[in-house]
């Protein structure tokens, strides 16, 4: 007999947050990439840069990490 897969709603909730903060970081990490590229002159231009490039890489990692955890709340077995 075939077993019946439910969605667990507790984790589907913790996935979209992971995958609202990744939505957020990318248009955060991009945003301060231009404004650092645009102000080279000013002294927080490396520090800015620096930011801008781990949020960048933050977005990637939550964004696969809130895909898998979609994922998970469907299809994986208890």
């Amino acid at each position: 007999m075939m077993e019946e897969h439910k969605t667990d709603r507790d984790i589907l909730a913790k996935g979209l947050k992971i995958m609202g903060m990744s939505l957020g970081c990318m248009f955060l990490g991009p945003t301060l990439v231009y404004i650092a590229l645009t102000n080279q002159e000013k002294p927080l231009y490396i520090p800015i840069l620096i930011l801008a490039i781990l949020l960048c890489g933050l977005a990637i990692f939550l964004a696969f990490k809130g895909i898998n955890t979609v994922m998970d709340s469907m299809f994986k077995k208890k």
